[in-house]
């Protein structure tokens, strides 16, 4: 090259020009040293540096840019939802941008929750002697309950105090979840383990207040609710109890998952209140947002009440398509739906939290104008 005139040289493509400056950046050249290394003026990396923003085919600079590669502000909306919602993993982001029009993979979220993040958005922004199967809405319930700490904790350094798992040291909520969609039905509050009255006093208020019977009620072999005052109350109400196999997929698992999610998402978020008024305002936040907002890997990303009122999944409705070149009629991540406008439309990515609680997230997508 060194042998052939300045004049005569072959140029550089627009990709090679950008690989250069982008070896500039990374190495820390300067223009001198950028124009020795590749055998052209000061003046033409200068040149090459002060038209970066040109766009359009005939750029003096260009990016490579593969067909499948979404753009940059994609990668900043997932990275700005995972702050903004840190424990959202890379599953429940998916199916939360899946709901609101964003189709991605968990490999694509989890490759970009990887990628370092940049200061600035860019533009464009069961029973034991049969299994039970759920067959519709309030066809099976779960029942359940475990002790929340409060703020003091568990522990007390003085006796007798030290040892009962009580209020003011803990609370015992109990939850009631529709088995079919995964919808939490009711909860309750105790001070103290409650006892079977107590129980199936919560079960009769839960059956008046959603107005419906399930044909079976699964609970595990405690004591407290595998006794014959609850067998009898549920005989009258015409329902069979049915102990649930501990450890067995789609069993106790169910209900167990919830009282999971609950902590995780709500109790250990907060400072659990002293005043019983103060948890269930939590509480009815929480499982507010939990059947309305939530996605379940087990419902494809639908959500309760979409399931229990036979409601269109919101992750149906036609989805934003962020890449330009992306063909009308390819395949995205699932669930498959059309395009809704243009290929390569922008949009503006609005995080809500629900009665402003800001472990209780609400996205939605607008494409932009």
């Amino acid at each position: 090259m060194k042998r052939i005139v300045a004049s005569k040289r072959p140029h550089y493509s627009p990709i090679e020009r950008m690989s250069i400056l982008e070896l500039r950046a990374a190495r820390a050249w300067s223009v001198q040293q950028t124009a020795d290394a590749f055998l052209v003026t000061p003046a033409t990396i200068t040149s090459w540096t002060k038209r970066l923003d040109e766009q359009g085919p005939d750029a003096l600079v260009q990016i490579r840019e593969p067909v499948n590669k979404f753009p940059e502000f994609v990668r900043y909306a997932v990275q700005r939802l995972k702050v903004l919602c840190p424990s959202l993993g890379k599953v429940k982001i998916a199916e939360t941008l899946c709901r609101a029009g964003l189709h991605l993979g968990t490999t694509t979220v989890g490759r970009m929750l990887k990628e370092p993040p940049r200061p600035t958005p860019p533009e464009g922004c069961i029973s034991s002697d049969r299994v039970v199967t759920a067959k519709r809405p309030n066809h099976v319930w779960h029942i359940d309950m475990t002790a929340v700490p409060t703020g003091g904790g568990f522990w007390a350094p003085w006796l007798p105090f030290a040892l009962p798992q009580c209020w003011p040291f803990c609370w015992w909520p109990a939850v009631v979840i529709d088995h079919y969609s995964r919808r939490a039905m009711a909860f309750a509050v105790f001070s103290k383990l409650p006892d079977s009255v107590s129980l199936h006093t919560f079960l009769g208020k839960t059956l008046a207040h959603t107005k419906a019977t399930p044909k079976y009620l699964i609970c595990d072999e405690d004591g407290v609710f595998w006794c014959a005052g609850l067998k009898r109350w549920c005989r009258r109400k015409g329902i069979r109890p049915r102990n649930g196999a501990v450890g067995q997929h789609g069993s106790i698992a169910v209900v167990e998952r919830l009282i999971r999610t609950t902590k995780d998402e709500a109790t250990r978020r907060i400072f659990v209140p002293l005043r019983r008024v103060d948890l269930r305002r939590e509480l009815t936040s929480f499982f507010a947002w939990y059947n309305e907002h939530r996605p379940h890997t087990t419902l494809k990303g639908k959500t309760p009440n979409e399931v229990y009122s036979h409601l269109r999944p919101a992750n149906r409705r036609p989805r934003i398509e962020p890449r330009k070149r992306w063909p009308r009629r390819a395949s995205c991540a699932e669930p498959h739906t059309l395009v809704a406008g243009q290929p390569g439309d922008g949009f503006t990515l609005e995080v809500k939290f629900h009665n402003g609680r800001r472990h209780l997230p609400i996205v939605s997508l607008k494409r932009a104008a």
